[in-house]
């Protein structure tokens, strides 16, 4: 069969997929007066997907063809079964990219490890590919609070920058410092664009949260290898701090996310304050971390 068949093809499946829906099915917010056309219309679905309208309309009409990223974030903003996924993969020539298919766990590298363990006045977070959380410190346990307690799946600085209230509600300036998340994250999909975690990632988003769906769809990109991050913390109040980060230098896309703050400063005696007080705190302790 031809590209061009496979390509009308996948454009009647999307209309068939959006004539099924309502703006009260995907959460948005129903319009006045009659509709001239059933379920939704293609500017809502392109809202959704975080994409132009004119994208998708060239989409629809085989003019285009979508990365394995649109099209999980297509499959999410249709509410589309396990089936209708297989389908709309294999119609649109990405059968080796299902969207369930997953690659090799990350694993935080041994250096990485021995380098939390020697910071120990100082939060740091390992970041994987995907700005994953892989690992941590006692310093940011204080900071943050456990990540061994958040769902591995969800262990994801973005995700919780947008889903976790706890997380979300700490950064003093969310709406600063989330952008930058939605930047950096932008920089990691021109690495990868078709890693099919991250298409993942960016249709759950895409759906459940308006602001993530307008800011992925500005395309501003940040490598956020440096900054400054300000803080509410319910135990010590506002703390800002200096935040590096350092990528390892074999390639594996893992970086290292340092905070600190100058000696002397308010915000270098409430972090000494919060280290300590985690210290003595008996559920400071943690379990070994699994590999994910």
């Amino acid at each position: 069969m031809s590209s061009t068949t496979d390509s009308g093809r996948l454009g009647e499946f999307l209309k068939a997929c959006r004539a099924q829906l309502t703006p009260h099915d995907v959460g948005l917010p129903e319009t006045r007066g009659r509709r001239k056309v059933a379920g939704l219309r293609r500017a809502e679905v392109a809202q959704l997907a975080a994409i132009s309208v004119e994208y998708y309309t060239r989409l629809e009409q085989g003019r285009v063809q979508a990365s394995a990223t649109v099209l999980s974030t297509l499959a999410h903003a249709l509410r589309m079964s396990e089936d209708q996924q297989t389908y709309l993969y294999r119609t649109a020539g990405k059968s080796d990219s299902k969207p369930r298919r997953r690659r090799s766990p990350q694993r935080p590298r041994p250096a990485m490890r021995r380098l939390l363990d020697q910071l120990t006045d100082t939060p740091a977070v390992v970041l994987g590919k995907r700005l994953d959380i892989l690992d941590w410190n006692s310093g940011a346990i204080a900071l943050y609070g456990n990540f061994a307690e958040v769902p591995a799946p969800q262990r994801n600085y973005v995700y919780m920058m947008f889903t976790d209230r706890h997380f979300r509600n700490l950064h003093l300036h969310w709406e600063h410092d989330a952008r930058v998340a939605v930047s950096a994250l932008r920089m990691e999909a021109a690495q990868d664009a078709e890693d099919p975690e991250l298409a993942r990632l960016v249709g759950e988003l895409s759906v459940r949260d308006e602001d993530f769906r307008t800011w992925w769809a500005e395309h501003a990109v940040d490598s956020a290898s440096f900054g400054t991050k300000s803080y509410r913390h319910p135990l010590v109040g506002e703390i800002t701090l200096d935040c590096d980060t350092w990528a390892s230098p074999d390639g594996s896309g893992q970086r290292l996310m340092i905070l600190t703050c100058e000696p002397g400063t308010p915000s270098h005696d409430a972090l000494h304050i919060l280290l300590s007080w985690n210290q003595q705190s008996p559920t400071a302790e943690t379990e070994e971390i699994q590999p994910q």
